[in-house]
């Protein structure tokens, strides 16, 4: 009887910082398990062997921000039956999106001592600006345990178990003391999607939102109460600005932010 034929899972790298690539290569054993369910079609991460597609579940890290990359996704997503984008920069733009509010070309001249030789776009986007995406998982970098829950429940047939919940509950259930009302720090955690299991807040450090929005998240309470903590003007701007800021949510609240400190 011939084997039956595993499910392929291909993983691509965009312009990112490969963090969430060696999120996956840190499940070790469970890494080794979920091999002998799955054919790693695809991964340079990994292994040198390349699979030709289509392929059944294909990751992807990092944003769009060359001309070439928006091509490239679009010949992936044609190779995908289900295409999940993986990390801060796949869904939100990541760090790269930190130029969207600036001039690119400016950068690019300040920078580099022949821009004419550079391709790039004028924005940094995330992978559903460009293709339709079927699950979006967050953070910088992606939780290793949402991979793996979110690969198993397609192997399962079943909707994955995800957390829907805000980093404050995180810091709740560690017993982390609230910066915000012990060290008036500006934080994002009333407003951020769970995963990173309260990493900065335990280490005495606000929330910078790099699991992007949670579902329902209230920004207009929690901006004009971190704009009234605010150092200098714009902080919190910035911070809605920073790892998922073209996220929509927080991309919106920086930009009116932004207009109204323009207006005075």
């Amino acid at each position: 009887m011939p084997a039956p034929c595993k499910t392929t899972v291909a993983v691509f790298k965009f312009s990112s910082c490969d963090g969430c690539q060696l999120q996956i290569l840190n499940m070790e054993d469970e890494l080794l398990a979920l091999a002998t369910e799955v054919e790693i079609a695809n991964f340079l991460e990994a292994r040198r062997r390349v699979l030709p597609g289509p392929y059944d579940v294909v990751l992807v890290e990092g944003s769009v921000s060359t001309p070439h990359e928006a091509e490239l996704i679009k010949q992936i997503r044609g190779q995908a039956k289900l295409l999940i984008a993986i990390g801060a920069c796949a869904t939100a733009g990541g760090i790269q999106a930190l130029r969207n509010r600036a001039d690119v070309d400016e950068y690019a001249r300040a920078v580099y001592p022949h821009p004419e030789y550079l391709h790039y776009l004028p924005k940094a986007t995330p992978i559903s600006e460009l293709v339709p995406v079927d699950m979006e998982l967050y953070g910088c970098p992606v939780s290793r345990a949402e991979v793996l829950e979110a690969i198993t429940a397609l192997l399962h047939n079943r909707k994955p178990n995800l957390p829907q919940h805000s980093v404050c509950l995180e810091c709740k259930r560690k017993g982390t003391v609230c910066v915000m009302v012990a060290k008036n720090m500006l934080c994002l955690g009333p407003a951020t999607r769970s995963g990173c299991g309260a990493l900065c807040p335990s280490c005495g450090r606000g929330c910078y939102g790099c699991f992007g929005p949670q579902p329902g998240m209230d920004l207009n309470t929690l901006v004009p109460t971190l704009r009234a903590m605010e150092t200098d003007p714009r902080e919190t701007a910035r911070l809605l600005s920073h790892v998922s800021g073209f996220a929509p949510a927080f991309a919106k609240a920086a930009g009116e932010i932004i207009a109204e400190e323009k207006k005075k």
